[in-house]
This record gives C-alpha cells, structure tokens and sequence, in this order.
C-alpha cells in the first residue's frame, strides 16, 4: 500500500488550460455572489436593517462634555435590576456629610429613589415588548438607568447642564450608551426658547416658574438661563413606540403633556403608561392646575388615573 501511495502521488497533476481557466472564472464569480448574499444577515427573515434616528433637536454628547467632579458614585440598594448614579449633593463637609456619604464611608449601598423602584416594578410586567421609555425632567438619570439596566431604551430630557454631566457619568458607570440618548432640552408645548430658573447649590427643583423653583428652598438664590424647548409630537415619531412616559418637571407639566397630544392620542394598546407630577402648589406656580391636566388627559382618552404619593399613574381604561 506504501509503494502504491508513492506512485500515485508522484504523478504530475494536470493543469487546467488558460481557455478553460476564463470560460470559470464568470461561473465562480456568480457562485461567490450567491452564496454571499444567502449568508447576509439583510435576507434573514426575522432581521431588520438599523437606521439611526434623526431628531429635529441634537442628542447632548456625553464625550465632548466636561467631565463632571468631584466623582462619588455607588450602586443602589434593593432593586431587582441595580445600578451605578454618581452622587450629585454632598453635603456640608465634614460637619454635616449628605447621608449617602455616611453610607459610603461605612461600605453601604445609596439608598434606591422611589421613582426607580417605581419605574422598575412597571417595566417587569413590559419585558419583551418593543418600545420606548421617556424620562422628561430626568435630573440626573434616577428614572432613566433603572429602565436602562433592564434593557429598555430611554430617551432623557434635562435643561441643566450640572444634571446632564452625571447623567453622562451613570451612562458610563452601567454600560448604557446604545441605551440612554440624552438631550439638553425642557419639553414644551412649542419649539424655542424659555427663561428657566436653577437654584444656586442644588441640582433638583429647577424649574421654569421661579416661584415653583423655589417653593421648597426659598433661601437659595435662583440663577435664570435661557434653555431649548422642544414638544415630544416633534421628537418622537407616529412609528415609534412608547412603553412609558415619566414626567417630572416642577409644575410645567400641562405643557409637556399639550405638546405630545399625538402621543397621548394612541389607541389604548399603543399609548404609554403614563406617570406625571401632581403637586397643585407648583402647577398654580406654571399657570395651571390639577384639575385642567385631568381634563385634558380625559379628552385624549386617559380615563384612569391614581394617586401614588405626589405622583399620578395614568392609563386608557
């Protein structure tokens, strides 16, 4: 068997003739393209070609932004689905410490927001399904990171610059940028421009009534600034679905809501869960009332609606 391998393979292999080597090569070309293009994720079935969105406002780019400091950041306690926010209020050093410092020094969890459990506990029940979460008056990202955790994709709306750099910082702390798309914008009923008022020492209760900024801190000073406006109905597309719409914004809530009357106006199985604010002292602050959200929220077919604390959890009977 040896001597017949080696006679075998001392034979001199033939060679295809140039004529015969051209008439092939169209037919291996046709081949190759046929068999590429039968790999190609694009003819898969259950596949679908990624468009990147484009919005009539431009995203806040977390990479070109200054980098927010002094950085203290920890997980939160007792969430299914935790994550990482950096810590915002410190307190007065060292004599009065902000309570989650205490707990730093002594190796404990944040405490979790109520708005994270809350958000969390809703969107267990959405798992699954397609669409979005949007956070209007994020803050610094409480709401935001407790759906992006899950998987959820978010759209987070925040005016104050201070609030949208730890926002860029809890982005990277949970590994969340192709999750979390952040824009520097108060949500309105019109596009433009408005006044909005931030109070000197604090990141929460901004707000575009200067009286409502400062209805629970009324010895801090108020800076006014000029910020973007921008109604959901011109951000967010007829195709787009939206799981849950968070509204936080100190009182102009009847205007966020105003400007996504498309929104609203889904039918039942389309329309977003909705979660707003109803502090009556900060609406008469903006102009407006509980009464009037109510009734508007009843004219685009929000008939249910409970109390849960300061805020309402709103959906289609």
């Amino acid at each position: 068997m040896a001597n017949a391998w080696k006679r075998e393979s001392s034979k001199q292999p033939k060679h295809l003739s140039p004529a015969l080597l051209l008439l092939s090569l169209p037919l291996v070309l046709l081949l190759f393209l046929f068999f590429f293009n039968a790999r190609s994720p694009l003819n898969l079935p259950n596949s679908t070609l990624y468009v990147p969105q484009v919005y009539p406002i431009p995203p806040f780019d977390c990479l070109k932004s200054p980098q927010a400091h002094p950085v203290v950041a920890n997980i939160v306690e007792n969430l299914k689905y935790p994550f990482l926010y950096s810590l915002s209020d410190f307190g007065s050093l060292p004599d009065k410490p902000h309570k989650n410092i205490v707990r730093l020094l002594k190796g404990k969890p944040f405490r979790k927001p109520d708005i994270s459990a809350t958000i969390q506990q809703l969107l267990e029940g959405m798992k699954g399904r397609n669409g979005l979460v949007v956070d209007v008056g994020a803050n610094v990202g409480m709401a935001s990171f407790a759906a992006a955790v899950m998987g959820f994709k978010v759209l987070a709306f925040e005016p104050v610059i201070d609030n949208l750099l730890r926002i860029c910082d809890g982005i990277w702390f949970n590994r969340v940028a192709d999750l979390v798309t952040v824009f520097e914008a108060a949500v309105s009923d019109r596009i433009g421009n408005i006044t909005f008022y931030k109070l000197v020492g604090r990141l929460d209760n901004s707000a575009v009534s200067a009286t409502g900024a400062k209805l629970a801190f009324k010895s801090n000073e108020e800076i006014a600034l000029q910020v973007r406006t921008i109604p959901l109905d011109e951000l967010i597309t007829d195709s787009e679905p939206v799981l849950l719409l968070k509204i936080d914004v100190q009182g102009w809530e009847y205007h966020v809501l105003k400007g996504a009357v498309k929104l609203l106006s889904r039918k039942k199985a389309e329309a977003p869960y909705l979660i707003y604010e109803e502090d009556e002292r900060l609406l008469q602050a903006s102009n407006s009332s509980a009464k009037e959200i109510r009734d508007f929220l009843l004219s685009v077919g929000y008939s249910h609606c409970v109390q849960h604390g300061s805020d309402a959890h709103c959906t289609k009977a």
